[in-house]
C-alpha cells in the first residue's frame, strides 16, 4: 500500500479542469435544495465516474452502535453509497475496523492510495470482484470522511493508471470531496436532531394537553390508577378516615393530597408527618405539641401537628412505624377530637380529617403485637390500596414524560427521550415504583451528554436489573418510495469512454434530437448521456 502521493503520469490537459469545475457546479447546485445528503452523495460519485474517471465510487459510513448500551463485537462500517456497484456488491461492502484498505482508513484516520490493486495483498476484492474490473493496471482511492476530529466513513474509488491525468489531482479533488461529505454528513446530523427535539417536545405537549386523568397532580390514565382514582373520590366528601396500601414509592402523598384537594377541606391546611423519620422521645410533643418547660429546651409553648391542621387534614405517612405508647394516645385523639399537650392540663379540641399510609400489612403487624388492633380497626375504615408501576405499565410513557418536562424546567435543561428510550423504560418491572422512575429521569436529565437520549444512551442510567422478556421490535417495512430511492443507490457502470462524440450525435440525429430517446438507444440514462454531450463539448 503506498501513501506517497506521486505520479507518474504527464501534466493533465486543460480541459480536465473544466470537467473538475462542472462537477463541482453540479454539486453545489444540489447542496443548495436542503440538507438531504443522499441525493447529493449519489450525484457527486456518479459525476466522479462520468466527468473525472475515478469509476465504481463509495461512500462507507461506520455502522450505528448496536442496541443495548456497550458495543456488542468489534467496531464495523459498511457502504451506504456507491455508483456502478450493483445492489449485491453493495451488500458485500461490509469492513472491520481495520480490515482491508478500508478498514485500515478507518481505523488510522489517513488516505490509501493503492497503486496496482493486484499488488497490494490486502486489497479485498470483497465488493467487487477482480474479474469485473478492466484488464489493465487499475489503483484504488481511499479518504477518511470526518466529521470534527473523527473518522466517521471512507471516500473510495477504483482509478486506471493509464488514464493521462495526474493522480495528484485527482487526489486534490477527492481531499475537497471527502471533506464536503464531512460537512453535509454533519449537517443533516444537526438538522435530524433538531427535527427529534421538536418531535419530543411535541410529544410532551401532546402528552400534557391529553392527560385527562392528570387530576390533583395525578398522572397517568392506567384502568389501575382510574380505579384507585374513582375510590377517592367516592370518600372525599365523607369524613371518613382513610388508609392508603401499597409498596413505597406508588405515590401515597400525592392520593393523601388529592383526597384533601377533592374534599370541602380544600381551603384549610394540609399536614403531611412522615412517622419513620421523628425519634421515639419526640412523637408525642411533634403530634399534639408542647407547653413551655415541658422539657429542656422548650421555652416557649409550641402547637403540634394535629393542631396546625385544624379544619383540614393531616396525612400520617408510614403509620406503621408509630410506637405503641403513641398509638394509645392517638387513638384516643381520633375517638374524642381533644388532646393534650406535652406538660399541660388543657384539653384542646381539633377538628381533623386523618389519612394513613403504610407499606406493612398491619393486619400482620396487630397479630405480631406491634401493632394496636383498636387503632388497626379506626384506621382501616376506608382502605384504598395504590397499584404498583408494574400494575400501570401504560402510565410508564405519560409519567417519564411527565418527570421529563418538571426536571427540564427546574434544571434549566432542553433533554427528550427518544420513542426507543421510552419502550426501555416500560419493559422494566420498577421495584421502586413512580419515586424510582422520577429519580432515574432526573439523573437523566443532569447527567446526559446529550439533548437526544435514546435505548443505549438511557442504559447508564437505569437500575442493574434484568427487564422482563420481551418481543423484539421488528423495524418498520420501508415505504414504496423509500424503495425506489434504495434502489437508485446503485446504477449499471458504464465507462465514460464508453460513447464517442460521434456515436452521440448519430443517436440524436436517429431520434431527431429527442435525448431521452437516444439516451435509451445507447443504453445510457438521460443524466449519462447529457454529461457525456457537455464533457465532448456538444452543449
Amino acid at each position: 500500500m503506498d501513501l506517497q502521493q506521486t505520479d507518474p503520469a504527464p501534466p493533465a490537459p486543460a480541459d480536465w479542469h473544466a470537467q473538475e469545475l462542472l462537477l463541482m457546479r453540479e454539486i453545489v447546485r444540489l447542496v443548495g435544495r436542503g440538507p438531504d445528503a443522499a441525493p447529493v452523495l449519489r450525484e457527486m460519485l456518479h459525476l466522479m465516474s462520468e466527468l473525472l474517471g475515478l469509476n465504481r465510487g463509495r461512500v462507507v459510513l461506520v455502522d450505528p452502535a448496536p442496541a443495548g448500551g456497550a458495543a456488542q463485537g468489534p467496531r464495523t462500517a459498511s457502504i451506504q453509497y456507491a455508483y456502478g456497484l450493483t445492489r449485491e456488491e453493495m451488500a458485500r461492502g461490509h469492513y472491520a475496523w481495520g480490515e482491508g484498505i478500508t478498514g485500515r482508513v478507518l481505523a488510522t484516520g489517513q488516505p490509501a492510495i493503492v497503486q496496482d490493486v493486484d499488488a497490494e495483498p490486502l486489497f479485498l476484492f470483497r465488493s467487487v470482484r477482480r474479474a469485473d474490473l478492466p484488464q489493465e493496471t487499475v489503483a484504488f482511492i481511499a479518504l477518511p470522511i470526518e466529521l470534527g476530529s473523527v473518522t466517521v466513513g471512507v471516500l473510495a474509488c477504483h482509478r486506471l493508471r493509464s488514464r493521462q491525468r495526474r493522480l495528484n489531482d485527482d487526489l486534490a479533488l477527492l481531499h475537497v470531496l471527502a471533506t464536503l461529505v464531512g460537512q453535509m454528513l454533519q449537517l443533516e446530523r444537526l438538522v435530524a436532531e433538531q427535527k427529534q427535539q421538536l418531535e419530543a417536545r411535541n410529544r410532551v405537549l401532546t402528552n400534557a394537553l391529553n392527560a385527562k386523568t392528570a387530576r390533583y397532580g395525578l398522572v397517568g390514565n392506567s384502568p389501575a390508577l382510574l380505579r384507585a382514582l374513582t375510590e377517592l373520590e367516592q370518600v372525599a366528601g365523607t369524613q371518613a378516615t382513610v388508609l392508603l396500601l401499597g409498596e413505597s414509592g406508588t405515590g401515597k402523598e400525592l392520593f393523601a393530597r388529592a383526597l384533601h384537594l377533592a374534599s370541602g377541606r380544600r381551603d384549610a391546611p394540609f399536614i403531611k408527618v412522615n412517622c419513620a423519620a421523628i425519634p421515639e422521645a419526640l412523637f408525642e410533643s411533634e403530634l399534639f405539641g408542647h407547653e413551655k418547660g415541658a422539657f429542656t429546651g422548650a421555652g416557649a409553648a409550641r402547637a403540634g401537628w394535629f393542631e396546625q391542621a385544624h379544619g383540614g387534614t393531616i396525612f400520617l405517612d408510614e403509620a406503621g412505624e408509630l410506637p405503641l405508647a403513641m398509638q394509645a394516645k392517638l387513638l384516643r385523639v381520633l375517638q374524642e377530637g381533644t388532646l393534650v399537650r406535652l406538660g399541660g392540663t388543657r384539653e384542646v379540641r381539633v377538628d381533623v380529617r386523618l389519612v394513613a399510609a403504610t407499606h406493612r400489612d398491619l393486619a400482620r403487624e396487630v397479630e405480631a403485637g406491634r401493632f394496636r388492633q383498636d387503632l388497626f380497626y379506626r384506621l382501616n375504615v376506608i382502605p384504598i390500596r395504590l397499584p404498583s408501576l408494574r400494575e400501570r405499565r401504560e402510565d410508564v410513557r405519560t409519567l417519564a414524560l411527565h418527570f421529563v418536562s418538571r426536571a427540564n424546567q427546574a434544571h434549566e435543561r432542553n433533554v427528550n427521550l427518544l420513542p426507543d428510550a421510552l419502550d426501555r423504560l416500560e419493559a422494566l418491572d420498577w421495584p421502586g415504583n413512580i419515586r424510582e422512575l422520577g429519580n432515574v429521569i432526573e439523573r437523566v436529565v443532569l447527567l446526559a451528554e446529550h439533548p437526544l437520549i435514546d435505548a443505549a444512551a438511557l442504559g447508564r442510567f437505569l437500575p442493574d436489573v434484568t427487564p422482563p422478556a420481551v418481543a423484539p421490535v421488528l423495524p418498520a417495512a420501508a415505504p414504496a418510495t423509500q424503495a425506489a430511492a434504495a434502489a437508485e443507490l446503485t446504477r449499471p457502470y458504464v465507462s465514460a469512454r464508453s460513447h464517442t462524440p460521434e456515436a452521440l450525435l448519430e443517436a440524436l440525429d436517429a431520434h431527431q434530437g429527442n435525448q431521452t430517446r437516444a439516451a435509451q438507444a445507447l443504453g445510457l440514462t438521460l443524466r449519462q448521456f447529457s454529461y457525456r454531450l457537455r464533457k465532448a463539448g456538444l452543449r
